[in-house]
């Protein structure tokens, strides 16, 4: 199968460096200057990950990951400058599930791109071979063919990474995981351990499943440690 990648940077340097490394990992690359042309290529084109600059002319990246996020869940990676914490995470809250700062290692870009992609490539096969294809709680349904869930009989759309976190946690009901056991296990980085990454990620998921977010059923925060997932298997 032909995995397709759209890199979206107004720096011409930046985009034919990573479109010639990702390329050498045969992927298949479109590169787009600006948001507005990011846009219309994810619009007219499939593609299965998008590396996005968070600061570009005629529409910028929180923008434009905002409008990919309304058609798809594709794994989207977001480049920021070092001084751009609270974009940061404004970035993670609008749907990015990955964020590196700029300058970047190439080789560090190209492995958080592959491990991002064989997660959501592969997501829901291993537990097809062993015989799961849904995990079913009390309100709450994981479909790990499809790749969707439903809270109460009703379809909740999720990011790539969200599914991947909250497909974690669910697989393991009253196991406690701190910050630094998720990073490394749903987000599969040596880079980094970043604990506003799973924070973010941890209060997009309470909203998008919990009727109280504030006091969730499903994802509990055990104080000083970390979180854990309660639910009544059925």
């Amino acid at each position: 199968m032909e995995v397709r990648v759209l890199v979206a940077d107004d720096e011409l340097e930046i985009r034919e460096l990573l479109t010639a490394y990702l390329r050498r990992e045969m992927y298949s690359v479109d590169e787009a200057a600006d948001g507005e042309e990011a846009v219309r290529l994810f619009e007219r084109n499939r593609y299965h990950m998008v590396i996005l600059d968070l600061m570009m002319p005629r529409m910028d990246g929180m923008e434009v990951c905002r409008r990919i996020r309304s058609m798809s869940n594709v794994p989207i990676l977001m480049l920021t400058a070092k001084d751009q914490e609270l974009e940061k995470i404004v970035g993670l809250n609008m749907g990015a599930d990955d964020y590196i700062t700029k300058p970047f290692s190439i080789h560090e870009v190209v492995a958080r791109v592959k491990a991002l992609m064989r997660r959501f490539l592969v997501l829901g096969s291993e537990e097809s071979r062993q015989g799961e294809s849904r995990m079913n709680y009390k309100g709450l349904s994981i479909d790990l063919k499809s790749y969707t869930v439903q809270v109460s009989g009703e379809d909740v759309s999720l990011t790539a990474k969200e599914f991947e976190l909250l497909k974690f946690l669910a697989s393991q009901p009253g196991q406690v995981f701190t910050k630094t056991q998720l990073f490394r296990n749903v987000w599969n980085d040596s880079f980094i351990e970043d604990d506003n990454t799973v924070m973010v990620h941890i209060r997009k998921l309470r909203k998008k499943i919990e009727a109280d977010p504030s006091n969730p059923a499903f994802i509990q925060t055990v104080w000083g440690i970390g979180y854990k997932f309660s639910g009544e298997r059925l």
